[in-house]
Protein backbone atom coordinates (compact mmCIF):
# COMPACT_ATOMS: atom_id res chain seq x y z
CA UNK A 1 0.00 0.00 0.00
CA UNK A 2 1.31 3.55 -0.95
CA UNK A 3 2.74 5.99 1.83
CA UNK A 4 -0.26 8.40 0.52
CA UNK A 5 -2.77 5.95 0.52
CA UNK A 6 -2.36 5.46 4.18
CA UNK A 7 -1.99 8.57 5.12
CA UNK A 8 -5.18 9.62 3.68
CA UNK A 9 -7.29 6.86 4.91
CA UNK A 10 -5.35 7.86 8.56
CA UNK A 11 -6.98 11.55 7.92
CA UNK A 12 -10.41 9.92 6.94
CA UNK A 13 -10.36 7.90 10.35
CA UNK A 14 -9.00 11.12 12.75
CA UNK A 15 -11.83 13.01 10.69
CA UNK A 16 -14.45 10.49 11.64
CA UNK A 17 -13.42 10.33 15.27
CA UNK A 18 -13.56 13.63 15.73
CA UNK A 19 -16.83 14.05 14.30
CA UNK A 20 -18.11 11.25 16.52
CA UNK A 21 -16.72 13.08 19.90
CA UNK A 22 -18.70 15.91 18.70
CA UNK A 23 -21.58 13.73 19.38
CA UNK A 24 -20.22 11.62 22.54
CA UNK A 25 -18.80 14.94 24.26
CA UNK A 26 -22.52 15.51 24.84
CA UNK A 27 -23.07 13.07 27.40
CA UNK A 28 -20.77 14.79 29.81
CA UNK A 29 -23.82 16.59 31.14
CA UNK A 30 -25.01 12.87 32.27
CA UNK A 31 -22.56 12.42 34.68
CA UNK A 32 -23.06 15.50 36.95
CA UNK A 33 -21.01 18.50 34.69
CA UNK A 34 -22.84 21.91 34.96
CA UNK A 35 -23.86 22.23 31.14
CA UNK A 36 -21.23 19.45 29.90
CA UNK A 37 -23.89 18.68 27.11
CA UNK A 38 -22.78 22.34 25.39
CA UNK A 39 -19.08 22.46 27.06
CA UNK A 40 -17.82 19.44 25.15
CA UNK A 41 -19.27 19.48 22.15
CA UNK A 42 -18.50 23.47 21.62
CA UNK A 43 -14.36 22.52 23.04
CA UNK A 44 -14.37 19.41 20.29
CA UNK A 45 -16.47 21.99 17.59
CA UNK A 46 -13.71 24.87 18.49
CA UNK A 47 -10.60 23.03 18.52
CA UNK A 48 -11.03 20.75 15.14
CA UNK A 49 -13.38 23.15 12.95
CA UNK A 50 -10.75 24.39 10.69
CA UNK A 51 -8.73 21.18 10.56
CA UNK A 52 -11.97 19.08 9.51
CA UNK A 53 -15.19 20.29 7.30
CA UNK A 54 -16.85 17.19 8.78
CA UNK A 55 -15.90 18.33 12.78
CA UNK A 56 -17.86 22.04 11.45
CA UNK A 57 -20.81 20.48 10.16
CA UNK A 58 -21.27 18.01 13.46
CA UNK A 59 -20.19 20.10 15.75
CA UNK A 60 -22.64 22.69 15.12
CA UNK A 61 -25.42 20.71 14.52
CA UNK A 62 -24.47 18.86 17.79
CA UNK A 63 -24.81 22.64 19.53
CA UNK A 64 -27.58 23.62 17.90
CA UNK A 65 -29.19 20.12 19.45
CA UNK A 66 -27.91 20.07 22.97
CA UNK A 67 -28.78 23.63 23.11
CA UNK A 68 -32.07 23.41 21.95
CA UNK A 69 -32.38 20.14 24.48
CA UNK A 70 -31.32 22.64 27.68
CA UNK A 71 -33.89 25.38 26.95
CA UNK A 72 -36.65 22.62 26.56
CA UNK A 73 -34.88 21.00 30.20
CA UNK A 74 -35.14 24.42 31.86
CA UNK A 75 -39.01 24.76 30.50
CA UNK A 76 -39.73 21.27 31.61
CA UNK A 77 -37.65 22.10 35.44
CA UNK A 78 -40.36 24.73 35.77
CA UNK A 79 -43.19 22.35 34.70
CA UNK A 80 -42.11 20.46 38.13
CA UNK A 81 -44.73 22.59 40.35
CA UNK A 82 -47.83 21.07 37.78
CA UNK A 83 -46.10 17.42 38.63
CA UNK A 84 -45.34 16.90 34.91
CA UNK A 85 -41.89 18.26 34.86
CA UNK A 86 -39.89 15.35 36.07
CA UNK A 87 -41.62 13.16 33.52
CA UNK A 88 -40.90 15.60 30.69
CA UNK A 89 -37.21 15.69 32.28
CA UNK A 90 -36.68 11.93 32.25
CA UNK A 91 -37.92 11.50 28.65
CA UNK A 92 -36.53 14.48 27.21
CA UNK A 93 -32.91 12.96 28.69
CA UNK A 94 -33.66 9.52 27.64
CA UNK A 95 -34.43 11.42 23.82
CA UNK A 96 -31.56 13.08 24.20
CA UNK A 97 -29.18 9.69 24.73
CA UNK A 98 -30.43 8.11 22.12
CA UNK A 99 -30.46 10.49 19.47
CA UNK A 100 -26.57 10.99 20.58
CA UNK A 101 -25.71 7.70 20.74
CA UNK A 102 -27.28 7.26 16.95
CA UNK A 103 -25.30 10.68 15.83
CA UNK A 104 -21.74 9.13 17.08
CA UNK A 105 -22.30 6.19 15.00
CA UNK A 106 -23.02 7.33 12.12
CA UNK A 107 -20.21 10.20 12.33
CA UNK A 108 -18.11 7.38 12.97
CA UNK A 109 -19.03 5.81 9.76
CA UNK A 110 -18.40 9.53 8.03
CA UNK A 111 -22.48 9.93 7.38
CA UNK A 112 -23.55 13.14 8.41
CA UNK A 113 -26.37 13.02 11.20
CA UNK A 114 -29.24 15.50 11.03
CA UNK A 115 -31.49 15.56 14.67
CA UNK A 116 -34.60 15.19 14.20
CA UNK A 117 -35.77 18.67 16.18
CA UNK A 118 -32.90 21.22 16.91
CA UNK A 119 -33.23 25.55 17.16
CA UNK A 120 -30.88 26.36 14.83
CA UNK A 121 -28.63 28.88 16.64
CA UNK A 122 -25.24 27.98 14.40
CA UNK A 123 -25.70 28.21 11.01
Amino acid sequence: MPENSFVKNNEESQERIWGMLCHLTALLGLVGIPFGNIFGPLLVWLYKKKAYAMVDKQGRESLNFQLTMTILVLIAALLIYLKIGMMLIFVLASINVVLVLIASVQSYRGETFRYPFRIRFLK
